[in-house]
């Protein structure tokens, strides 16, 4: 399970990559002055930024084997979770009315974005409840 959870981070930050390119692209910063976006920069950064945390605490996980490591590990990454749950309601609310550059993102990419983010949480959560012996 922990080298699946990996695979699955890797792929979803592959697909979240060429996300965040298409709203780069789309003109996502520039529309923050004229709240065209739902989706603040702040928002845009900070869910990203706190993936790549967890996953370097999940390579100093498997590299250690401490068990606080990986929970350390979840914790980050549920607060990215967090956030990209919000940018999906987000993305989700603006519909066929969507105006901001969010509006060019493939269905295909966002579900195999969340679906491969799902997968990563669940794997780390009981990677790491295993690895405490719950």
């Amino acid at each position: 399970m922990r080298l699946a959870a990996i695979v699955t981070w890797l792929i979803t930050a592959t697909v979240g990559v060429y996300l965040l390119y298409l709203w780069l692209s789309g003109g996502g910063l520039h529309q923050q002055a004229t709240k065209v976006t739902r989706f603040p920069a702040a928002l845009i950064f900070s869910h990203p930024a706190l993936a790549v945390g967890a996953l370097g605490c999940w390579v100093g996980y498997l590299l250690t084997g401490h068990r606080a490591v990986a929970w350390v590990a979840f914790g980050v990454l549920a607060a990215s979770a967090a956030l990209g749950f919000t940018m999906f309601t987000r993305w989700l609310g603006g519909g066929r009315h969507a105006r901001g550059a969010e509006q060019r993102f493939p269905v295909l990419a966002v579900l195999l974005h969340g679906f491969a983010g799902v997968t990563t949480f669940v794997l780390v959560l009981l990677t790491a409840a295993v690895a405490s012996g719950l």
